[in-house]
């Protein structure tokens, strides 16, 4: 009888416990299941480092490329590229024939102004005729920027902005002028004008 007794109160203690046990295990898994169904929060993407900086929605890349006129201390107004660097043509390639090219070091001292890959024309800005843009593919094969039909160069020789010591140079690869906005060579001399940076050609070059 003793025996009996006890076994239905062990009983009586088992099944709370068992329950509780249970609802112990479903609230822990339902925990678990809500937690995992929660997407990770993730902070925005940062721009990657070294990413081009565009203005008006050209790279500053082009600044070789794009054209203005611009004022030039004893030429009035010329060409300028997007750096406000002058520009120049060179008299041998009236035409668009290129002769400048990197044989003997002329596109050392006289860099073109060469078209990114990817683009097909010039940029142009204030004071630009926008029919005169052009283009021209050198002997090496890159395009090359032209206005009236003269392939465009910079001078190594100027300083920055502003100068354009290579004006009325003459040089082994011809005679050097800078350019109008109307696309014509500007020829007067000025006496800023450098000497000329490689071995002069006593034959010369007009127009």
């Amino acid at each position: 009888m003793i025996s009996l007794v006890r076994s239905k109160r062990h009983r009586a203690l088992v099944f709370p416990i068992a329950a509780f046990a249970g609802a112990s295990i479903l609230f822990a898994a339902c925990a678990s299941s809500t937690r995992s169904s929660t997407p990770p929060v993730t902070s925005p993407a940062s721009p990657a480092a070294g990413s081009a900086t565009t203005t008006g929605g050209s790279s500053a890349s082009n600044a070789s490329v794009t054209l203005r006129a611009a004022s030039v201390p004893g030429l009035g107004t010329v060409l300028v590229n997007g750096n406000g660097r002058t520009l120049y043509i060179l008299a041998p390639e009236k035409g668009g024939k290129v002769t400048c090219t990197s044989a003997g070091g002329c596109t050392t001292v006289w860099p073109p102004a060469v078209l990114p890959s990817g683009m097909s024309q010039g940029i142009a800005g204030s004071g630009v005729q926008v029919p005169l843009l052009g283009t021209v593919t050198s002997p090496a094969g890159d395009v090359r920027l032209t206005y009236g039909g003269w392939p465009l160069y910079t001078f190594t020789g100027d300083s920055g902005p502003g100068t354009a010591t290579g004006q009325g140079v003459k040089d082994s690869f011809g005679l050097w002028w800078v350019l109008s906005p109307s696309g014509n060579p500007i020829t007067t001399a000025t006496s800023t004008s450098a000497a000329p940076t490689t071995a002069p050609n006593s034959g010369g070059a007009g127009f």
